[in-house]
């Protein structure tokens, strides 16, 4: 695959969907439900004084949230139009003093000066789209201080629930999508994302190579349906209330934190 045409693809397709990603698409409920749980462990591992990183902004929804928090936050993003939202959005809460936005790829993560920042962060998933993600890491654990922490919400490479959701379809080769190596084209709006999957084992070792220990992980949607299973969602809010407390109690615990639509892995810098 040509890094250079995947980084292409991926911008761009992340571009055609800047101006409504903050609706159905990209912040419905059961999005909403990973990114609330993905904001508590930044709470939760990081010091409120703290400098982050924001690895894949989007709109700058959580970047708005977590400088409301106290933070000061570094917001990236690769999609220009993505950068504008997020600008806009901290321009209009008077917060630029809390918030830097920046367009720039994982793959320029070593224009930062070494141990720059306090945290990291990465919400649904946009590290599943960085083209190498051995040189993400590296470059993370040098950009990171010593003890310095990753929380990350990763697309799993096991989600029961979508398997049995296209197997019933009768789509067998979407249904398998996940269980491919590398980075695959994914369609999103028309265009392509390239996309890698990974077990928490896989992500792990990656970080572990950069210098990373692991600190916590626990399943996102494994009980509670995918975000692209909205309208069942809000066809039965009771029944989805009753999933998402079975998954906050068994999520943490040995199979199940291994499987899902996400994960969420938090890690730390050895010091």
């Amino acid at each position: 695959m040509d890094i250079s045409q995947s980084l292409r693809d991926t911008q761009s397709a992340f571009d055609s969907v800047a101006g409504n990603y903050d609706g159905a698409l990209g912040n419905n409920s059961l999005v909403q439900r990973i990114r609330a749980r993905t904001i508590s462990a930044v709470l939760r591992n990081v010091p409120s004084s703290a400098h982050v990183l924001d690895l894949g902004c989007g709109t700058g929804l959580d970047a708005e949230t977590l400088a409301n928090a106290g933070y000061r936050v570094t917001a990236m993003d690769w999609s220009p139009l993505m950068v504008q939202r997020t600008r806009d959005r901290i321009a209009q809460a008077n917060m630029q003093r809390q918030v830097t936005v920046k367009q720039m790829g994982f793959h320029q993560l070593d224009e930062y000066d070494p141990e720059t920042f306090d945290a990291a962060y990465s919400d649904l998933g946009p590290l599943n789209c960085a083209a190498d993600i051995e040189a993400a890491a590296s470059s993370l654990g040098r950009s990171l201080k010593p003890g310095g922490t990753i929380i990350a919400s990763v697309i799993g490479r096991v989600c029961p629930l979508e398997w049995l959701f296209y197997m019933s379809k009768g789509q067998w080769k979407r249904a398998n999508l996940r269980f491919r190596r590398g980075l695959l084209p994914v369609p999103m709006n028309g265009q392509i994302v390239w996309t890698r999957y990974f077990t928490p084992r896989e992500f792990g070792q990656i970080f572990a190579s950069a210098g990373f220990r692991l600190v916590s992980l626990r399943a996102l949607n494994l009980f509670v349906p995918p975000p692209y299973m909205i309208r069942f969602a809000e066809a039965h809010p009771t029944l989805i209330d009753t999933l998402q407390k079975v998954e906050d109690r068994l999520g943490h615990w040995f199979p199940f934190r291994n499987w899902g639509d996400h994960f969420l892995i938090v890690m730390q810098k050895h010091g």
